[in-house]
């Protein structure tokens, strides 16, 4: 990457035409498309979940255990069937998706801006260095399962405990992410040359620092969202998650396991969407990684 200083600003030279164009690169990979959209269709589901679920999430019914409709002749009004308590699956499952991607997304972004803004502050001011990584290094030493494990025990079962440990697991390893590209732009020619102009150090942070970044951090948080998803399902799945009967999808396919040899779909249905959110995660992380990411460019 090559940049020109004028005037205390920053101007790349050789990828601004090729970075201001990526979203069509992105557009133009048939699997990278067909990821955002299943994702795009799942998270607008679960936002209009009050409107789009057929019945009361919570309200029990005597028909327990039904199987889906396509494996049902009797069954036409549960699409996805019933669960042990007769409550409709496929409404349960519009609310779980929301409270799943809504403890990723908010421990992903959360864990990313805390994490990137400790990283790139030890890769601007060395002299934080040592104890930032020290810090980071500290926070890696605590797995996630067993900081959530730790945070239910203090705090009770909840969302919230299960939050605040994927937070916590997030912030070292975006830290040493962005510490690591931080040094790289640090060492480039713009940065001694508005530090030779009287740049401020915010400005430098914010202007030149940061706006260099802040793609290969997304990159990196893309990928990360499929990996707190699983480990946010294995915690529910634990019985470490939501109380019950709040829907949660690790959750749902936990009260399944019990009848998994007569009732399959009841694990399974659950178990599959979180499948699929993971891997539209993934797809979608690796095709930023090769869009924008400018050592991967032909």
């Amino acid at each position: 990457m090559s940049a020109i200083v004028s005037n205390g600003k920053a101007t790349t030279t050789s990828e601004a035409p090729a970075n201001s164009a990526w979203w069509r690169r992105f557009l133009r990979d048939p699997a990278a498309l067909l990821a955002i959209t299943i994702f795009l269709l799942i998270c607008l589901a679960a936002i209009f979940a009050p409107l789009l679920a057929p019945y009361d999430p919570y309200a029990s019914s005597r028909r327990t255990m039904l199987p889906p409709a396509w494996a049902a002749r009797g069954n036409m009004e549960y699409l996805l069937g019933t669960d042990p308590q007769g409550r409709d699956i496929l409404s349960r499952l519009l609310y779980g998706t929301r409270l799943t991607l809504l403890i990723g997304l908010a421990s992903v972004a959360i864990g990313g801006v805390l994490g990137s803004f400790l990283g790139l502050l030890a890769a601007f001011y060395r002299s934080l260095d040592p104890w930032i990584m020290r810090l980071s290094d500290i926070l890696l030493s605590l797995p996630a399962i067993l900081l959530g494990l730790a945070l239910v025990a203090a705090m009770g079962q909840g969302a919230t405990p299960i939050m605040l440990a994927l937070i916590i697991s997030t912030i070292p390893d975006c830290a040493r992410v962005a510490r690591g590209i931080g040094l790289g732009i640090m060492g480039q020619e713009f940065i001694t040359a508005g530090r030779s102009l009287g740049i401020r150090d915010p400005q430098l942070f914010s202007r030149y620092l940061v706006l260099n970044c802040i793609s290969s951090v997304l990159i990196f948080l893309s990928l990360r969202f499929g990996q707190l998803i699983l480990i946010a399902a294995s915690l529910s799945f634990l019985g470490l998650g939501a109380r019950p009967p709040v829907a949660e999808l690790g959750m749902m396919a936990a009260q399944g396991r019990d009848f998994f040899l007569f009732a399959p779909h009841i694990a399974v249905i659950p178990s599959v969407l979180i499948l699929i959110i993971v891997m539209a995660a993934n797809v979608i992380g690796d095709t930023l990684r090769d869009v924008l990411d400018p050592r991967l460019k032909t």
